[in-house]
């Protein structure tokens, strides 16, 4: 009997819905079916309280979610598809995403177009279209911290946001070099669109093996983003006495002391996405961001 799975945003009736209408759909079309909320991908932060947080990647797969899985739905928003992506990643398994939020910018189709898209996953029909994810982990002492899987980005930043910080950056092999900004950001091409593009980075097109890394508003004309090779591992040192917080896609955190350190790498679990037709990164561009769209009406002839 073939496998699937659900992941769904409990907090949202038609999340919820779509969730009880494809459970249906699986057992007639005689599926196993596995559900799942995804809060279980999202971390927490720390706290005074708790200033370790930390989840082992590999043990946030759901329960009856393994390699044997065909595929995975994930119902939700951004939000929920990098809460699934980190779920899965580590059993390979591909997720359709299926936006119930706003923007969407991660899904693959509507939530209204679910009953016409389903038969022709059921039946195979559709690509696998393959991301890279980041494996970011905070060093103390010389131990293991705090570790988790990015797919768009890592952020630090001083606690609270309201003065500069220093760091030391070191990509690769390369000598450190010192950078003063509010904070930086690390991402890959998929989070190229998403806090890194507000920061002034560039759009990186999927598939490119590349990392972006970003000072958030630098105090220097010559702190400007830099794309370097995703086979170069980077380490972050805060080079000051205050205490810094470290954000992973925007759902999970952890305090950064002036001793600790910060790596970031190509991690070796992909986020994989199913696709119903050739993946058009510049026409989601246009669709979601407006990119490209013309301001002028162009004569007809």
């Amino acid at each position: 009997m073939p496998k699937a799975g659900i992941i769904y945003n409990d907090q949202k009736p038609r999340a919820c819905n779509a969730a009880n209408l494809l459970q249906e759909v699986f057992a007639q079309s005689g599926w196993d079916v596995v559900l799942a909320t995804g809060i279980g991908g999202i971390l927490g932060y720390s706290s005074e309280s708790k200033p370790v947080c930390h989840t082992p990647i590999e043990s946030l797969v759901p329960p009856g979610f393994d390699a044997d899985m065909e595929f995975a739905i994930v119902l939700g928003g951004d939000g929920t598809v990098l809460s699934a992506a980190r779920q899965v990643a580590p059993c390979g398994i591909p997720l359709l995403t299926v936006n119930t939020g706003h923007l969407g910018f991660l899904t693959e189709v509507m939530t209204d177009d679910l009953k016409t898209t389903i038969q022709p996953i059921l039946a195979g029909d559709y690509q696998v279209e393959e991301r890279t994810m980041l494996t970011v982990q905070v060093i103390r002492s010389g131990a293991l911290l705090w570790e988790a899987l990015c797919l768009n980005e890592m952020v630090i930043h001083r606690e609270p946001l309201t003065s500069m910080c220093h760091f030391e950056v070191k990509v690769g092999s390369y000598s450190r070099v010192d950078i003063a900004a509010d904070g930086l950001i690390v991402a890959t091409p998929t989070g190229s669109t998403a806090y890194s593009l507000s920061a002034g980075g560039p759009v990186i097109t999927p598939g490119i093996p590349v990392m972006c890394l970003v000072p958030i508003c630098p105090h220097s004309l010559a702190s400007r983003a830099l794309v370097f090779s995703n086979t170069e591992p980077i380490t972050i040192y805060p080079a000051m006495q205050n205490r810094l917080v470290m954000v992973a896609d925007g759902n999970a955190g952890c305090f950064i002391m002036p001793d600790d350190c910060v790596t970031i790498q190509k991690s070796p679990y992909l986020a994989r996405f199913v696709r119903l037709q050739n993946p058009e990164f510049f026409h989601l561009l246009r669709e979601k961001l407006g990119w490209g769209r013309p301001h002028v009406a162009k004569p007809t002839s």
